[in-house]
């Protein structure tokens, strides 16, 4: 499945393009020059700057002059159909950047390494479990996490001081509840929430302790009907009328950040990138902007979140298994993760890297709900739930003024018929 979240993110968050680039050795990866193992390497397009990209590189090959890398850079659109043809073919890279949701699509067809030996080595216990959780399969650790991002409150640090609101003081969702209506004032909008937001209100959900589906065997059922995923809803609902987001279309239809520049919108649920596009239709709003972690049910517990991101794989037909796991191994460890966690505004891949980017206020605000994290059911089988989304469907029905309960059983049955499609 394509990460749609991060695909969106990357062109928010990245400094520059990446551009393909190569050096010295034989392009199918044989022992370049002077005896040294060629690997290729497929990077997503604007996951990491040219600048950083430049600075891994030089060091990785100064620590490993065995190893000539190879990076190839690689678009969002299309991507899973691409590393799947590679995946079955004999000439497939030797590490590939996946988003975190498609490992287990890739898994599924035994083209993936597996990796469980290595995750006690690699830190294994600290990693973010929206990251190592669908990098896994089938009980095997195919996904090494790469870096992650995920949604905060980005807000307006005016007219929060004007209406008297400290945003660093809301921890709960009736505290923030109670400030989005004081916000929410004639033309001025408490929060822009658009009604189809999905992942938004699947963080809800997993705050209430339910979820989209569950598992039972090998069969998928649609979870949205479950008192867990109501309550979600009703919380939802509250929040979403403290604004004039319209019922019927997400984030990005009109663009949100378009609408925040505009001036009359107190806050918005977006990945801290979105802050740089308001200012970019507005500088007027440049040093206005301000974030905060989505509030939990309690104090003591940030709003749990849709951790985007990616992981890297090794593919099993890659005849440099050694060499592609040592390039795993540095992108993923912690001097280096601290590393792109500054340069790129990311969270890193640990829990217990978070501090490297606490001078960072949008992203030690993604830190804080990154902790707690979540992942899209990890099954193939969702691929076919986001190809018609029900959950949108579901919403819009519910914000329109249908039957909770009538259109969640609905919209459950529609998740468990494509989950089970396939299978």
């Amino acid at each position: 499945m394509k990460l749609r979240m991060l695909a969106g993110l990357s062109a928010l968050v990245a400094v520059a393009g990446l551009s393909a680039c190569s050096s010295s050795g034989s392009s199918d990866g044989e022992a370049g020059d002077g005896g040294r193992t060629g690997i290729d390497v497929w990077l997503m397009r604007d996951s990491v700057s040219a600048a950083f990209q430049k600075q891994f590189e030089k060091g990785f090959e100064a620590a490993h002059p065995d190893i000539d890398v190879r990076v190839q850079i690689q678009e969002w659109d299309g991507i899973g159909e691409k590393v799947t043809a590679a995946l079955a073919s004999n000439d497939a890279p030797d590490v590939i950047e996946t988003g975190n949701t498609q490992v287990a699509q890739f898994a599924q067809s035994g083209g993936l390494l597996d990796l469980s030996d290595k995750v006690a080595a690699l830190g294994g216990e600290d990693w973010l479990g929206g990251l190592a959780e669908p990098g896994a399969f089938e009980g095997k650790q195919y996904g090494i996490p790469y870096y992650a991002a995920n949604r905060v409150v980005v807000y307006r640090k005016d007219l929060f001081a004007k209406a008297g609101i400290d945003a660093a003081a809301i921890k709960t969702r009736d505290q923030w509840i109670a400030a989005t209506k004081k916000l929410n004032k004639g033309a001025q909008q408490g929060i822009y929430l658009p009604g189809q937001n999905w992942y938004t209100y699947a963080g809800f959900v997993w705050d209430e302790g339910g979820d989209l589906a569950t598992q039972s065997g090998k069969t998928w059922k649609g979870a949205l009907d479950t008192p867990e995923a109501l309550r979600a809803m009703a919380f939802y609902e509250k929040l979403q009328a403290l604004g004039k987001g319209p019922k019927d279309s997400d984030e990005a239809q009109p663009p949100q950040a378009e609408v925040m520049a505009k001036g009359q919108v107190a806050q918005v649920i977006s990945v801290p990138g979105g802050a740089s596009v308001v200012a970019q239709s507005n500088p007027e709003l440049k040093d206005k902007l301000g974030f905060f972690p989505i509030p939990g049910k309690s104090a003591g517990t940030p709003g749990a979140v849709f951790t985007g991101g990616s992981d890297l794989v090794i593919p099993a037909v890659s005849g440099h298994h050694d060499a592609a796991y040592t390039f795993v191994k540095e992108l993923t460890g912690d001097a280096w993760q601290k590393k792109l966690a500054v340069a790129m505004s990311y969270v890193p891949n640990k829990t217990t890297l978070a501090g490297a980017v606490a001078q960072d206020p949008g992203a030690s605000a993604m830190a804080v709900g990154a902790a707690v994290g979540h992942a899209t059911p990890n099954t193939p089988g969702w691929a076919a739930v986001e190809a018609k989304n029900p959950i949108k469907d579901y919403l819009t029905a519910v914000l329109a003024g249908g039957n909770p309960a009538r259109e969640a059983k609905k919209a459950s049955e529609a998740i468990t018929s494509a989950m089970n499609s396939g299978s």
